[in-house]
């Protein structure tokens, strides 16, 4: 079911209300689109190492756009959120780094159990980061009630 709001966009009223679906979705669609970008700049000729930075920061930009614009209705153009989003992507690289290599190593798991468990950490770190911080809009002093 949809509705007109007061900007005249369309809003749904279903799942697309819940900002968590509207993460998954974004996050999702830009997993799917680091991959593709990834391959298409491998076929293209384009070594490896380069391919997968070129499509990480790709992916990474999308990420951003989706999330502020979508899943938090917040602007593009915020130099701090920006910033902040930007941090929080270095301490989820540090962190799936960290997974994957010494508590791996010191835990024994395989390649393929770090990778799963990066998988599910991450999406909860940056969905919690962002909620609270990263998007998060600043209070009013007329919403602080004593």
């Amino acid at each position: 079911m949809s509705r007109l709001s007061p900007n005249g966009c369309v809003r749904n009223m279903g799942l697309l209300r819940h900002k968590l679906v509207r993460f998954a979705i974004v996050g999702g669609g830009t997993a799917l689109a680091y991959v593709l970008l990834y391959l298409m700049f491998l076929a293209m000729g384009v070594a490896q190492v380069s391919a997968n930075g070129i499509a990480f920061l790709l992916a990474v930009l999308l990420q951003y756009a989706g999330q502020a614009a979508f899943t938090f209705g917040q602007p593009l153009k915020d130099r701090s959120q920006i910033s902040r989003f930007c941090v929080m992507v270095g301490l989820g690289f540090a962190n799936s780094a960290v997974i994957t290599g010494p508590i791996a190593m010191m835990s024994g798991l395989s390649a393929w159990a770090a990778a799963a468990i990066v998988m599910v950490v991450l999406p909860v770190q940056n969905y919690i980061f962002m909620t609270l911080w990263v998007f998060a809009s600043p209070i009013s002093k007329t919403e602080i009630r004593t």
